[in-house]
Parts: C-alpha cells; sequence; structure tokens
C-alpha cells in the first residue's frame, strides 16, 4: 500500500466521521426539544363558558350560553360514543352515536336544541355549571379521564 492510498484513506475515514459527528449533533437538539415539549392530547376539553353572559334565570337562551367546548387535535376522526362529560357536582353527559371529525371541535350545550355536527345538546333545564369555581372531566368509552378543565378557587386552596 502506498503512503498517498494511506492517506486518502485516512482523509476519507475523517470525512466520514466528521459527517457522522455533524448529523448527531444536529439531530440531538431536535430530539431534545421534543422530549421538552408538554403532552397534548389527541382529544381534550379546549374550553368552558361556566357563567353565561347575562342573567342566571334558566332561559333556553341563557342555557344554551353555558357550554363546553371538546377539541380534536389529530386528523382522524374520533368515535365519541359512550364518553362522558361530568362536573364535579356529579352532572353527567353521555356523548350517543357521535363522531368528533379530525381538527374539529364540538360545543356541548347546557340547555336544549337540536343536536348538529358543531353543537350538542343536554337538554337540562337548570345550569349546572358553578359560575364561581368548578371542574369538568372528559371520560373516555373506558372510564378513563382523557382531559379535565378547571376554573376558580377550590376548596383545600386548590386552583
Amino acid at each position: 500500500m502506498s503512503v498517498s492510498t494511506s492517506v486518502s484513506a485516512r482523509r476519507l475515514a475523517a470525512t466520514a466521521l466528521a459527517a457522522g459527528a455533524l448529523v448527531g449533533a444536529v439531530a440531538l437538539p431536535a430530539t431534545a426539544a421534543d422530549s421538552a415539549r408538554p403532552h397534548r392530547q389527541a382529544v381534550e376539553i379546549s374550553g368552558v363558558q361556566h357563567d353565561a353572559p347575562g342573567r342566571d334565570d334558566n332561559a333556553p337562551r341563557s342555557l344554551n350560553r353555558e357550554w363546553v367546548d371538546i377539541t380534536n387535535r389529530t386528523r382522524e376522526a374520533v368515535n365519541l360514543s359512550g364518553w362522558t362529560l361530568a362536573d364535579n357536582a356529579g352532572h353527567t353527559y353521555t356523548f350517543r352515536h357521535y363522531r368528533l371529525d379530525g381538527r374539529a371541535t364540538v360545543r356541548v350545550h347546557t340547555g336544549r336544541g337540536h343536536d348538529t355536527r358543531l353543537d350538542l345538546f343536554q337538554d337540562r333545564h337548570r345550569e349546572i355549571l358553578d359560575n364561581r369555581a368548578g371542574t369538568v372531566t372528559l371520560r373516555n368509552d373506558h372510564r378513563r379521564i382523557v382531559s379535565e378543565f378547571t376554573w376558580g378557587r377550590h376548596r383545600g386552596g386548590r386552583h
């Protein structure tokens, strides 16, 4: 083996090692950044209107201004049939025959109305969400908590 072949082989090896180190250095920060991101649920409670604007008079208009938004963050539709939405006072709404499209939100109103793709109605005659403090919990059809949303100050100092 000649000296020039040996030098060329070493240069080639050094170049390959340098390229590998560069790829590794670029990939590490991306991986570290990914693990630092907070985990987002695929389906989550994305908003709550617990204190309906106007008077709390249990009129149909007032009842439908109290709502919970459920958002599907994935691209795929999710079957919510059998899932439940409950508040900390024990009021529970069960989803029946409903598929939430990918990247879509459905608003679940307290009052009465005709269900659509974007709006569902619990058909209640009284407001159920506490204006000062409360929690709503979304559970899947296996009764596992999927998402919770809390507002106000709770007993024991929790927020």
